[in-house]
């Protein structure tokens, strides 16, 4: 299936000043009104911009999605890093608060929500180009990842580490589609699992922080 708008396939990889507001408007139109009400026309209207102007910022509609995707995982990205730097000397905390963090920003993410209707049959066009994207967004978030635990100087090699973030990103990818918990709770129970792992005290049980 392909949803090409007739727009250049490509644009400007920086992008100018208004490339940020239009991928906004494009996440806030498809949560609003479905993937298939995106277009180029609507999202100049929103922003204020020529339609020219949306075209060279963004190129395409599948490059608009990806842009979408990019703009997200930056955002989750962004409080995993946070987590980290307040938890210089702790793993494990460190491993609680970025992933409560994600969880807590996914619970209220448009994105995450449009995709999800797409799941069931709202929009079928939109998850394609989102799907598509999921092996290079794991290897991007793992990478992320494995950099950041790598510093704590844990006691497992590379391959051993590499199959620890893998289990947690999957993990947590998860229960952003679905949730069995609460932010808190799952985030403490990966918290302790990893704490195992590396066979870091956690007063012997799960301590279900809220």
């Amino acid at each position: 299936m392909t949803i090409m708008s007739g727009a250049p396939p490509a644009a400007p990889p920086g992008g100018g000043q208004h490339r940020q507001p239009i991928v906004v408007a494009a996440i806030e139109l498809t949560a609003r009104s479905g993937w298939s009400a995106v277009t180029m026309v609507r999202l100049a209207e929103i922003v204020g911009v020529s339609r020219q102007t949306v075209y060279n910022e963004i190129g395409s509609k599948p490059a608009l999605a990806e842009a979408m995707v990019a703009h997200e995982l930056d955002r989750f990205l962004s409080v995993v890093r946070a987590a980290f730097d307040r938890r210089p000397d702790d793993l494990v905390e460190a491993v609680y608060e970025a992933v409560r963090a994600v969880l807590e920003l996914a619970d209220d993410n448009t994105l995450l929500r449009a995709i999800a209707s797409a799941t069931h049959g709202a929009d079928t066009e939109l998850l394609p180009l989102l799907t598509t994207q999921a092996g290079s967004l794991l290897t991007e978030a793992r990478t992320v990842l494995v950099q950041r635990v790598e510093s704590y100087r844990p006691p497992l090699n590379s391959d051993q580490l590499t199959a620890v973030i893998d289990l947690i990103v999957r993990t947590v990818l998860s229960h952003v589609m679905q949730p069995s918990d609460t932010p808190a709770r799952t985030a403490d129970s990966l918290a302790w699992i990893v704490g195992r792992v590396l066979g870091v005290p956690a007063g012997g049980s799960l301590r279900h922080r809220v």
